[in-house]
């Protein structure tokens, strides 16, 4: 109260305080818009307020410092090294963007150095400021990540009424960034919506923003089922193919690079214990895919290879001196698949005498996968062959026999009438022609949670479902080329592993040695190693001239053929008349 008096005393003797009255409403209105429209164009006026700064620095260090300036040039010296050989601090990566910054950084230390000596209202520094301004920022204008940002931070303040129309109200942007292909923002949605309910709604989200078909990826946020990340490809990173890298499995235990995802990681899938399925239209890249997967696994030192290709061996011919059998035509397929199975019976009795419940795989035991090219038409030609492949597929796991079975269409007609379909662990779908068809291979209810596989648009991209592939993630499987398969088989061919004495005895006991030609084949075996190169042959290539047994084979060659190279052989010189 005294205090209040002495000033109203104080008032009185100096008369009335002058007051003065604002519309504070449209004051403040005024200021809120021009914030706004400062912070929403932040990017875009960067090179003004780099000029600012310098002239106020610069008017600071003057009038405090003069004799700062060997500081400043010093400071400007190591910032553009910095920026030359690592793009730091200004976090640029490529080359174009490290020269543009260190030229800029240039510019602007020795502009303050001057400055800092003269004073920046010495002329014509301040005309010098300007001018480089406009030609530094010119650059920094039509940057494209730069516009990419700005993008962003506009598609952020727009989203609550793009939300509004598509019908996701409520759903709010917690963060985002650009990345090399576009960018991607963590979303929240309002309590009560789905992912799925997102993901309905995509191509009404590429409409609003006004992106290409097929540019919006929604992905769940494993953590949170009201979150979900979204992704906007501003360019595909699939449009071209992804050429392979050679085999980088060298056991079973070892993952399968198939190809890569939109983020440039691998698509690595273990199959040890786990039977395959390919599944997709006529030339979306089923061989593509089937041939990444052989290349790897002909690298392996525990897998012992198996195929059916009933379309003559157009397909899996090439890889034939890699291929312990290969039987093209349905009755051969039977007998294959009834050994199979017999190595699996024969494997149970001997894990079960040793009290062990998984066959471990080595060079001495090894794994054996059997690649199956178009097993619809198995199914349909050959119903014994396909319950054979059902017995596998059921019981195969323990014994480390796997299916990779590739078809068109995996309906329960065409995977015949057994489980054999829902006991595929690994699945990979290429493109399909209608939507129930993703279902079909990746299993009930995958469609409306965002695995799009009709709407993959190239040969060889791919969805994969396996464990830790929980999420719609598109992919493009490397290109294999008929030069990679011929350099592939040169290189692993004579280093094939054979099937371990259980299973071999079994296989012998079941028929294994039983003709599948009616022509002469020891006449044809001695004729093709009279001919053979110096380099020999591969057994693969005496089974499939003669078409016998490889225990067949085998017994011939002991006693009159030589070894030349690992798994080649050829005729001895004395017996060729050499």
């Amino acid at each position: 109260m005294r205090a209040y008096g002495r000033r109203h005393r104080r008032w009185s003797r100096r008369g009335q305080p002058l007051l003065l009255v604002a519309d504070e409403p449209r004051t403040f209105a005024i200021l809120a818009t021009l914030g706004r429209v400062i912070y929403r164009y932040r990017s875009e006026l960067a090179p003004v307020t780099v000029a600012a700064v310098l002239d106020l620095s610069a008017l600071w260090l003057h009038s405090t410092n003069p004799g700062a300036w060997c500081w400043v040039l010093a400071a400007t010296g190591a910032t553009t090294l910095l920026t030359a050989l690592r793009g730091a601090p200004w976090g640029a990566l490529r080359v174009e963007e490290r020269a543009y910054a260190a030229v800029a950084t240039v510019v602007a230390g020795i502009w303050l150095t001057v400055a800092t000596t003269l004073g920046p209202g010495h002329r014509p520094l301040q005309s010098v400021l300007l001018a480089a301004m406009i030609t530094c920022g010119i650059p920094w204008w039509r940057h494209r990540r730069r516009r990419a940002r700005v993008r962003v931070d506009r598609t952020i303040q727009a989203w609550p009424n793009l939300a509004e129309q598509i019908g996701l109200a409520g759903s709010r942007v917690l963060s985002a960034a650009v990345d090399v292909w576009g960018w991607r923002a963590r979303m929240t949605l309002r309590a009560g919506q789905t992912v799925a309910d997102v993901v309905a709604q995509v191509p009404a989200i590429e409409s609003g923003l006004g992106t290409r078909p097929g540019a919006v990826r929604v992905e769940a946020d494993p953590a949170h089922a009201g979150r979900f990340v979204m992704r906007v490809l501003a360019e595909d990173p699939h449009a071209n193919a992804v050429p392979w890298r050679g085999p980088a499995a060298r056991s079973v235990t070892d993952p399968v690079r198939l190809g890569v995802f939109e983020d440039a990681t691998d698509v690595a899938v273990s199959m040890l214990r786990r039977h395959v399925l390919v599944g997709g239209i006529a030339g979306a890249g089923k061989s593509g895919v089937l041939n990444v997967i052989i290349g790897n696994l002909v690298a392996c030192s525990d897998i012992v290879l198996w195929g059916i290709d009933l379309k003559g061996g157009m397909e899996l011919r090439p890889w034939a001196p890699c291929l312990a059998r290969l039987a093209t035509t349905p009755a051969d397929a039977e007998v294959m698949l009834r050994d199979a199975v017999g190595i699996l019976e024969a494997r149970a009795r001997a894990m079960a005498d040793s009290s062990s419940r998984l066959w471990i795989p080595t060079e001495r035991t090894p794994a054996l996968v059997i690649v199956v090219d178009e097993y619809a038409e198995l199914a349909e030609q050959s119903p014994a062959a396909a319950d054979y492949a059902d017995s596998i597929a059921r019981r195969g796991r323990a014994v480390a026999e796997t299916l990779l079975a590739a078809t068109q269409r995996p309906t329960q007609q065409a995977m015949g009438k057994g489980a054999i379909r829902s006991q595929m662990d690994v699945r990979v779908c290429l493109r399909v022609r209608e939507r129930r068809d993703t279902d079909l291979i990746l299993g009930q209810g995958m469609v409306a949670a965002g695995w799009h596989a009709h709407e993959l648009d190239a040969p060889g991209k791919f969805f994969v479902s396996a464990e830790g592939f929980q999420r719609p993630r598109r992919a493009r499987a490397y290109l294999v080329t008929d030069e990679d398969v011929r350099a592939t088989v040169e290189r692993y061919a004579a280093d094939r592993p054979i099937l371990d004495p259980v299973s071999v005895e079994a296989v012998t006991v079941g028929g294994y040695d039983e003709p599948i030609d009616e022509a002469d084949p020891e006449a044809v075996l001695w004729a093709a190693l009279a001919e053979a190169p110096e380099h020999g042959l591969f057994v693969p290539e005496l089974m499939h001239l003669t078409g016998m047994r490889r225990t067949w084979i085998y017994d011939r060659l002991q006693p009159r053929a030589t070894q030349v190279r690992r798994g080649r052989w050829r005729i001895l010189r004395d017996e060729s008349g050499g």
